[in-house]
């Protein structure tokens, strides 16, 4: 068997951005841990959250989305307002603040955020299942944990995603000509799908994304267009003029 005839039998979870998945071999390998990586405004909570919910809607696939910067309601009144409706798919997508848990968990002490993200996700799980867990985001996941090595601790935290058998998305911040993370966050990840703002001229910003990297896979590393239309997400040639 060739390398692209492993490539196309391997299971995949399809991000239904439309255009997309196409220049992956059909999405996600199943068990991949990607990051999402962008800057502020190229749509990476949107599309974290469209992948969810429509693996949700149309694969019957269960999702685990924690967001640590803003508040679940928040969160379901922002993905409403690009058209999605979170609450036809409560019982299949579980959307956490794990900053609320916890404050409402006194119980655990000195346990730091990481250990708390980890244990939640586990417990839910085991209880439920889900295939597809959202982590938004890793910078701040960074900052509150406050590492003492960084680099060996982020090894053993995206070991221990791929030990769920999950297909694990983290959203992470970039900015113009810096990497995906200082402590090595492009290496331990097995996909990087970079979204950004590129200026198309004095009056006009396009949203583009590319896949950088995407392990088990034939993927196109092409800049396309990435269009947000009643909450459908779809990719497209760029504009350069």
């Amino acid at each position: 068997m060739t390398p692209l005839e492993t490539h196309a039998k391997v299971s995949r979870v399809r991000t239904f951005v439309d255009g997309l998945d196409e220049k992956m071999e059909g999405g996600i390998p199943r068990g991949n841990v990607v990051l999402l990586a962008g800057e502020p405004g190229s749509l990476k909570s949107t599309v974290a959250f469209h992948m969810a919910y429509q693996n949700a809607v149309k694969e019957n696939r269960r999702a685990l989305y924690v967001t640590m910067e803003q508040s679940r309601e928040s969160l379901l009144q922002n993905m409403e307002g690009v058209g999605m409706r979170p609450e036809a798919v409560a019982d299949k997508l579980s959307i956490v603040d794990i900053g609320h848990i916890r404050r409402s968990l006194n119980v655990l002490g000195t346990k730091s955020w990481l250990e708390i993200l980890k244990s939640f996700a586990q417990n839910v799980k085991e209880s439920q299942g889900y295939d597809i867990l959202v982590i938004d985001s890793l910078p701040v996941l960074e900052t509150l944990s406050t590492f003492d090595n960084p680099r060996n601790e982020l090894f053993h935290f995206f070991e221990w995603m791929r030990g769920l058998e999950v297909t694990s998305l983290l959203i992470t911040e970039t900015h113009p000509g810096e990497g995906y993370g200082e402590y090595g966050e492009d290496y331990l990840a097995d996909g990087i799908i970079h979204l950004m703002m590129s200026k198309v001229n004095e009056e006009t910003i396009q949203r583009r994304v590319r896949v950088v990297k995407m392990r088990s896979s034939n993927h196109s590393s092409n800049l396309f267009s990435l269009l947000l239309e009643k909450g459908s997400l779809r990719i497209a040639r760029v504009i350069t003029t």
